[in-house]
């Protein structure tokens, strides 16, 4: 699990990179992806600790079942993805 967890964080951002490299269209998929995945993580996260604030309940036992959300991992292991992509995209640009 521990291999495919690296391996994805690392293939996945360079197969993204190549991709956009080819076609354009590709970067903009990209991009939208990015910004409705950052929409629906932030969104999840403040909803939970709305949540916790109204129900006056003990912050750091509530908020951990944030990570029980399927959505919330998601769009969060995308975003990882994509800044990863984003760096390398930056490096290369740079050399």
């Amino acid at each position: 699990m521990k291999i495919f967890l690296v391996l994805t964080s690392i293939v996945l951002p360079i197969i993204m990179f190549f991709l956009q490299k080819f076609q354009v269209k590709f970067r903009i998929i990209f991009n939208l992806g990015a910004v409705v995945s950052a929409i629906i993580f932030g969104d999840i996260a403040s909803m939970s600790v709305y949540k916790i604030i109204k129900d006056n309940t003990v912050f750091m036992t509530n908020i951990h079942s944030i990570f029980l959300n399927p959505l919330f991992l998601s769009t969060g292991g995308y975003l990882g993805i994509y800044f990863i992509y984003r760096l390398i995209i930056i490096t290369v640009d740079e050399l």
